[in-house]
């Protein structure tokens, strides 16, 4: 289901119409609904950096949210997977804010700070602090680019239920429509978020060799 599909949907279902804003509020916010409620492999993003000798801070990507891994890379290539903390853990295990070595642990610092204002772009603390210039590895959780803007999307295209439902419950919210009806969007968009959770926090972190094949009873 592509943009101009999901908005007609959207105006059927509810046999209304609505403005080209309304209609993209009304599915971003089931978008951001579905992303922060179901981890599919989908919503995780891979980059490469290097740390500055001598620097403490790692500036994150704009598009950064939350954080699955970040290892630091040496010479010989091999990995170092750091442990989070918090700040104040860091402060503590390092009094000296001079110690330098391999980075052991990081943690989300806040807004990073330049010279001429505070960004929106978030960075990281590590301890110690980089003795050389090493080679990092993030993976991380963003939202990507809304169906609203680019027309498709794989949400669109692989569960495109779950994404129309939400859809609905936000438009029709916006109505305030009958509860009747708001029920019964709400709990179709339930049943599809739970099977579209199936497999974004279920079958995508196993396989049959790890985890054998799902069996059902039979009667």
């Amino acid at each position: 289901m592509n943009y101009a599909e999901l908005t007609a949907a959207i105006e059927d279902y509810t046999q209304n119409t609505f403005t080209a804003d309304e209609l993209a509020t009304f599915v971003k916010q089931a978008e951001q609904r579905i992303y922060n409620s179901i981890q599919f492999a989908y919503l995780r993003k891979n980059v490469t950096g290097i740390t500055t000798q001598n620097v403490k801070y790692l500036s994150a990507p704009l598009d950064f949210l939350s954080v699955y891994s970040l290892a630091v890379i040496n010479s010989n290539g091999e990995y170092t997977y750091l442990t989070n903390k918090d700040v104040n853990f860091i402060r503590e295990v390092y009094p000296n804010p001079n110690a330098t070595g391999l980075p052991k642990y990081y943690a989300i610092f806040g807004p990073t700070v330049t010279s001429i204002e505070v960004t929106n772009e978030l960075s990281f603390i590590l301890g110690p602090m980089p003795d050389q210039a090493y080679e990092v590895e993030l993976h991380y959780y963003y939202y990507p680019t809304s169906i609203v803007e680019s027309g498709t999307s794989w949400l669109g295209e692989n569960f495109d239920s779950v994404l129309l439902y939400g859809s609905l419950v936000e438009a029709y919210t916006f109505m305030k429509g009958e509860p009747d009806m708001m029920a019964t969007y709400d709990n179709k968009y339930k049943e599809a978020l739970m099977l579209a959770k199936q497999l974004g926090d279920g079958k995508q972190r196993g396989d049959m060799y790890r985890d054998g094949q799902v069996k059902y009873p039979v009667k």
